[in-house]
């Protein structure tokens, strides 16, 4: 997964974080509240400035815009700016509003009281002037944009509206974080990720379940004209509505320290991975992995490219072979993942109704020639059109549950056709594999695989095992 290449433009409203930690040993004489005495103070950029300092850490490269005040908080913001290398200011003066900033006190892991410095003032027009001059100035390099909005005034309606005509223009996804309720202002971008409560106010809708998310997030899309809307469910992972459907990832069990900047994190990787070629629903696991990485951590925090390979993969761990079957969107985000780790992917399929050494060593034989293999099962009315009305022996679930359980397979998927090409076609694996009682050219999906680089593989047969041998010793005995 390299987002090296990659530029995003990050407009909102941008903040210094400031941390300060110390340790409570008495109660002040003065009023019932604790002392706190001062270790340490850490500061770092929020806001706007977070989701760009998590594309930085994921190996892209973000432009921040946003307005600074002429103060010491302004300046200290600017010097942490400059530190980063793949962060490149673009930030606007300004004299009608304080730098934004948040101090928090923070005794042991637990954060004590914050005291913020801010004006939630709408911009002027000439701030709105200058955003817009900056936006046009850096559009033409970018690949993604970001709107973040904290409802400080820097996310207007002119900005966004404008900002997004221009993106679309040029073919370039636009990714919203909101505070207002009214998401008609957003007509037009790729993708708005409001959390459960902001979905639920814009919708005037309930979003308990589910269900009644998609069904929020259905009627506000078609009010507003947005391609998407992701949803975060904090300990109950995302639901992304397209027009596809509603897709949903949970999230993985984990002991949670701050969610602070989770919503940047979020939707910085998601621009990252649309803007890199995935879907968007591909993008969402991948940001899902992202958000876990930070909330496990203290403060305003990112994730590294590193840090979200490792946890893609304690989550395929988690959603492994044990757990049966795979969908099919599943299927290829899961090979989407493997391959971002480098991982060779290999493929067969068959009915495997009643598993024998035979389908065992074809099972070996695949997984020796890559490094991960998934295997699709033809579902049961598939099997009764190709074995005739007596088959099959054991239904598909009991069939994935134990093809789940050999440890040559990685993943079990299942397909409805007559054959697997539409399966093929969609994972598209580096390596097809099927018994040496084809030919390669009448493989199913060899021509598919061969022409995008990928190789077919013949594996021997052990003679004399079939599951129509089986079936008939059975009738016989």
């Amino acid at each position: 997964m390299d987002f090296s290449t990659l530029t995003v433009l990050c407009i909102g409203d941008v903040m210094l974080d400031r941390f300060v930690h110390g340790d409570i040993e008495r109660i002040s004489p003065e009023a019932p509240v604790p002392v706190i005495k001062l270790r340490e103070t850490k500061e770092m950029l929020g806001g706007v400035g977070n989701v760009a300092s998590n594309i930085a850490s994921l190996g892209g490269r973000a432009v921040l815009v946003g307005l600074v005040g002429a103060d010491d908080a302004g300046a200290r913001l600017r010097q942490i700016v400059a530190a980063q290398k793949r962060i490149a200011p673009a930030l606007l003066p300004t004299a009608h509003r304080p730098t934004i900033c948040k101090t928090r006190f923070v005794a042991g892991r637990q954060q004590v009281v914050r005291a913020d410095e801010e004006s939630a003032a709408a911009a002027t027009g000439d701030e709105v002037a200058a955003l817009i001059a900056a936006l046009d100035a850096h559009i033409e390099g970018a690949d993604a944009v970001i709107f973040s909005d904290y409802g400080k005034g820097v996310v207007g309606a002119a900005v966004v509206r404008h900002g997004i005509a221009a993106a679309r223009a040029r073919g370039v996804p636009v990714f919203v974080d909101p505070k207002t309720d009214d998401f008609s202002i957003y007509r037009g971008a790729t993708c708005i990720t409001p959390n459960a409560r902001e979905m639920g106010r814009a919708a005037r809708a309930p979003v308990g379940t589910e269900s009644e998310i998609a069904a929020a997030a259905r009627g506000v899309m078609a009010e507003v004209g947005v391609d998407a809307i992701l949803v975060t469910r904090s300990e109950k992972g995302m639901t992304l509505v397209d027009a596809d459907g509603a897709h949903s990832v949970p999230s993985r069990a984990r002991e949670v320290f701050d969610v602070s900047g989770a919503g940047d994190t979020v939707i910085a990787t998601l621009a990252l991975a649309v803007a890199g070629g995935r879907s968007l629903v591909q993008a969402m696991h991948i940001a899902n992995a992202a958000a876990g990485v930070v909330v496990s951590k203290l403060g305003t925090a990112t994730a590294d490219i590193a840090e979200v390979m490792h946890e893609l993969s304690a989550q395929d761990m988690q959603a492994g072979p044990a757990s049966g079957l795979l969908s099919r969107d599943a299927a290829c985000n899961l090979v989407t993942r493997w391959r971002d780790q480098g991982f060779s992917v290999g493929f067969t399929n068959g009915c495997f109704d009643i598993l024998h050494p035979g389908h065992v060593s074809l099972l070996a034989f695949a997984r020796g020639q890559c490094d991960r293999l998934i295997v699709a099962l033809n579902d049961d009315a598939s099997v009764a059109r190709l074995k005739g009305p007596a088959r099959p022996v054991n239904a598909l679930a009991e069939r994935a549950a134990v093809m789940a359980a050999i440890r040559y397979v990685d993943a079990v998927v299942a397909f409805g056709e007559d054959t697997p090409l539409a399966l093929i076609s969609a994972l598209m694996p580096d390596v097809l594999v099927k018994g040496a009682d084809y030919s390669v050219e009448a493989v199913v999906g060899g021509d598919v695989v061969r022409a995008a680089g990928g190789r077919v593989v013949l594996a021997e047969l052990v003679p004399g095992r079939s599951t129509t041998g089986i079936i008939a010793r059975m009738r016989d005995s």
